[in-house]
């Protein structure tokens, strides 16, 4: 009896050790992840993002340039590509005299006059850049009168012969303008242009569009 009240005891008393043992050693769960407290508490509170750079922003619209220029008319045309030597196209304009002493020059203001009088002056610019550009190019006549007078290109033309529009309205404008184009003293939106039509027109051109501007649309 004695006995077996001893070996109990013996018994009761290695469990008791064997937990305690247990309860202070680290055992397989506790030993699953041994990330600092710190790390825990990073992976269970959402994190704030910094700032993006605004070039990373979501749905952000970049900035384009468009392809076709829109000039809007108004009294003091300002284009791109100014020549410093005047502040806008109508100060280059205004600088210039209004002798005619040459064939191609009377044919030039007479084409400015005839396709664009009443437009604004970078409309009347890019026609006689137009012009010009034809007469240079090796595609047309090689002449500024000649291309005028090509058979099929200019309306206003009769006969193949340029009418005058001398002691006109506008007349001493369109000679100005011709001028600024044929002494490129000043950069047009569509100064590499080769062709041009009105407005509410679609032509079955197969050509670059660059450039719309008062009553005209311009290609190359």
């Amino acid at each position: 009896m004695f006995r077996i009240a001893r070996a109990a005891t013996f018994a009761a008393a290695l469990f008791g050790a064997g937990f305690l043992f247990g309860a202070t050693s680290p055992g397989f769960a506790q030993d699953l992840h041994r990330d600092p407290v710190a790390t825990l508490n990073a992976l269970a509170v959402p994190q704030v993002p910094l700032d993006a750079p605004e070039s990373a922003t979501p749905n952000a619209t970049p900035r384009l340039k468009p392809a076709i220029v829109d000039v809007a008319q108004s009294a003091d045309d300002v284009l791109a590509g100014d020549n410093p030597d005047y502040a806008t196209l109508s100060a280059a304009v205004a600088a210039q005299d209004h002798a005619v002493d040459d064939r191609d020059l009377r044919c030039l203001a007479a084409g400015v006059f005839f396709e664009s009088k009443g437009e604004p002056l970078a409309g009347q610019l890019a026609v006689a850049q137009t012009i010009i550009n034809r007469s240079k190019s090796g595609r047309f006549a090689s002449s500024i009168c000649a291309v005028l007078t090509q058979r099929g290109q200019f309306s206003f033309v009769r006969g193949g012969t340029v009418p005058s529009a001398e002691g006109r309205a506008g007349w001493t404008t369109a000679v100005a303008v011709a001028k600024v184009a044929m002494r490129d003293l000043w950069d047009g939106a569509a100064e590499q242009a080769l062709y041009f039509h009105a407005r509410g027109r679609t032509p079955g051109w197969r050509a670059q569009k660059i450039a719309a501007i008062g009553n005209h649309i311009f290609y190359r």
